[in-house]
């Protein structure tokens, strides 16, 4: 990545993956496509390559060891790390396009949940484990998703004792612009962050309004990377559960308002308020990502 230009991310992962006919089981989520289809894998690194990403990340966001144990394959935890991060490379080997692995990092006890985020005693140990595993497939690591304060430095902090760096994307509030969804500010997030040495902070998988509102936040940050890939969600319940059995968990309904174009409108705006990187999140594909590449070449030319 450059700073002094504009780098795209890859889309999310898991629509596509279903889309294609993946299971997307509730507990490991895509990660369970590293089993049953790893040329799928692949071909949504390179579909994503093709269109203009030059950082993919690896399908590792799905590989948590206590949802891997709800599926009694614990034991897998090892050489699923391991084959994300080879199917990573695979993809980009050949590509002809100068392109970077970023380390995914997810939640750790559920995605969206403030309410559910573990001390960070409990669960730093557990991110150095995953970043010792992917290190070398990768070039940075992305700590993804991070709910809430603790759960970012726990990440983040995980990342820097094994000597690597890492861009830490926090998700936002649906309704309280410039908050985590802890409800913690920004500006929070950014000072406790600071003595990680990140890369850069982003903003993802939350409404593309609130990254816009977020972004001059971020962007008189001081930090050499920031930006946002939001996701295409209507919204997310407060309670939401990934393998719940409420009637609101499971599967989110996506936006009809951000289909590529819509979608790459928003990140017109990110960019014009001072993001490079950009990209998209769950719900969004690789046709997303193509569109962000052609609005970024208009603007150049």
């Amino acid at each position: 990545m450059n700073k002094n230009q504009v780098t795209v991310l890859d889309a999310g992962m898991g629509k596509t993956l279903a889309m294609r006919g993946v299971d997307i089981p509730g507990t490991i989520w895509s990660a369970n496509a590293l089993i049953v289809a790893p040329d799928i894998v692949v071909d949504v690194h390179k579909e994503n390559i093709a269109a203009g990403a030059r950082v993919i990340t690896t399908n590792s966001y799905g590989i948590i060891r206590s949802d891997l144990a709800k599926e009694n394959i614990e034991d897998q935890f090892l050489a699923l790390n391991k084959k994300a991060g080879e199917l990573a490379k695979q993809a980009v080997q050949g590509s002809g396009a100068n392109v970077e692995i970023a380390g995914s990092l997810p939640p750790l006890n559920g995605s969206y949940r403030p309410d559910l985020v573990l001390d960070r005693a409990a669960i730093e140990p557990l991110y150095i484990e995953q970043v010792k595993l992917l290190a070398p497939y990768v070039d940075f690591f992305i700590c993804e998703t991070m709910s809430a304060i603790t759960e970012a430095v726990a990440a983040a902090a995980a990342v820097a004792k094994v000597g690597k760096r890492a861009l830490v994307a926090i998700t936002l509030d649906d309704d309280k612009k410039g908050c985590l969804r802890s409800g913690e500010t920004i500006e929070e997030a950014l000072e406790q962050l600071k003595p990680f040495n990140p890369l850069g902070v982003l903003a993802n998988c939350c409404l593309p309004e609130r990254i816009s509102d977020a972004m001059p936040i971020l962007a008189s940050a001081g930090l050499d990377f920031t930006g946002g890939y939001a996701n295409a969600f209507s919204r997310v319940p407060k309670d939401w559960l990934l393998d719940g059995i409420k009637e609101n968990d499971r599967k989110l309904e996506l936006r009809r308002d951000l289909e590529p174009l819509a979608y790459a409108q928003f990140v017109a705006q990110w960019v014009k308020q001072g993001a490079n990187v950009v990209g998209g999140c769950c719900g969004t594909t690789a046709e997303h990502t193509q569109a962000i590449t052609d609005f970024l070449a208009v603007k150049k030319s």
